[in-house]
Parts: C-alpha cells; structure tokens; sequence
C-alpha cells in the first residue's frame, strides 16, 4: 500500500491526537505561525515525530496544489478496520452507515465526519467502484477518519448478511420508495445505507434492506446532498436510539 499524506491543520492535528502511529515526519512551511501551528509542534515533541521546515512550494508540490494550510505528514498507508473490528467499536448505540457507490472523495469525507459527530461507530464501504480513504478524503472528513474506523469490504451483499446474522436491521435511503423518516422506531442495531446521489442504492442492495427511509421534502429540488441527506437521517435513527437506550 502507498504512503499517505496527510495535508491541513485539522486533520494532522487529529491524526497525532489520535495516537500518532504511521506519522513518519511532519512538514511545516517557513513562516507559518499561529496557535494550531504550535499545537502541532507541541504534540510532535510529546510523540517523537521528527518536524522538518520547508518553502510553501515543496508542499505544493507534494500535495498536489492541495490547500495543505502550510502542514503536511508523510505517513504510512490508511489502515482499514476488518469488519470485527467495526462491530467490536460498537457501545451502547449500535448504528453503523454503509455507502454504495460514493465515488466523489469530498462527498465520502464529508460522510465519515458526519457519521462521527452523529454517533455512528464506524463506516463500510465498497472496495470496487466507490471512492477509498485517501489524504483527499481524510482533509475533507476534517480528521474524523483517524477516529473512526472505515471498513472496506469487496462484497457488500454479502456484508449485508453477515450483519444480519449479528443482529443488525438494515435500513436503506430511498427518496422514492421510502417511509417518512421521522416513522423510524426501532432501538436496536441498525446499519443504514446511502447510494450515489446519481442512482441511488444498487436494486441488489435494496432488496436486501429490512426496511426503506427517505425525507420529506418541501422545495423545488429532489434531492439533498449525500452527505446531508445522511446527518438528517442519523440524527433522526440516533435521537429515537437515545430515547430508547
């Protein structure tokens, strides 16, 4: 697996928070100053991770005109979880989000952060046709990727089944299909599913959901961003979950 680098304040910062492990070296532009700039300087010395000082143009160019914000980190390669490891991540709200199709990294990152601040306890993804857990992602996940685990699996109907096995009630987004969101009712372990925004979830997958959710809507438009559409209905299975739990 190739190296990662990691580029931004705040997904560095999460990164060494989060333990440091696979930080090989810490890139910091000349002249860049500031509090973040401090504390990452500060837990790089409490961790042992060598710190280099180089012109804004290296980063440019290791990052790939990137907006790094003047840091970087050479890393070693994502670590995805097994799905044991997901599942044993899992307390007392048992909610997992499952993504079929996502291809656009900023949309896959920006689902992970909101996976994490609603609760969820870890995400599954595709390992063929989808977007995978690059510095592009982690950057848009604000480092939220280095705080929960990502599992990515090569069949997930197959998944699906093992999940049910586990006792996980599987529920799948549908703007067509699906029942008011605000009907869910149910405290125990759910995996959700969310589709592209262009086709939705794969007719295989759908069939194999328990039950269909989708938000009501009121404006013009058809749809919600991905990303979006997933925080509100988190929010709604995480809400009746804390009632219940």
């Amino acid at each position: 697996m190739a190296p990662l680098i990691i580029y931004g304040i705040n997904p560095l910062l999460e990164r060494i928070r989060q333990g440091g492990q696979g930080v090989n070296e810490i890139i910091v532009a000349n002249g860049k100053k500031g509090r973040d700039v401090d504390s990452i300087l500060a837990w790089a010395s409490v961790k042992g991770i060598p710190v280099s000082f180089k012109d804004r143009s290296y980063l440019d160019h290791v990052t790939d005109g990137s907006v790094h914000q003047g840091v970087a980190a050479f890393c070693a390669a994502y670590a995805y979880a097994t799905l044991d490891e997901l599942i044993a991540n899992i307390t007392r709200a048992n909610l997992i989000l499952m993504l079929d199709g996502i291809t656009d990294p900023h949309n896959l990152g920006a689902l992970i952060r909101t996976a994490h601040c609603l609760g969820a306890k870890g995400v599954i993804i595709p390992e063929n046709r989808a977007a995978a857990v690059t510095a592009t992602v982690i950057k848009a996940s604000a480092g939220a990727a280095h705080w929960l685990p990502v599992t990515c699996e090569v069949n997930l109907a197959r998944t699906i089944d093992c999940l049910k096995e586990r006792g996980f009630w599987i529920y799948g987004a549908d703007a067509d299909q699906g029942a008011d969101v605000s009907q869910f009712d149910d405290a125990g372990s759910v995996c959700l599913i969310m589709g592209s925004e262009g086709r939705g979830i794969r007719p295989l997958i759908r069939k194999k959901c328990d039950f269909l959710l989708a938000i009501p809507m009121a404006g013009e438009l058809a749809s919600l961003n991905v990303s979006v559409a997933a925080g509100i209905i988190l929010y709604e299975i995480a809400r009746k979950q804390g009632k219940k739990g």
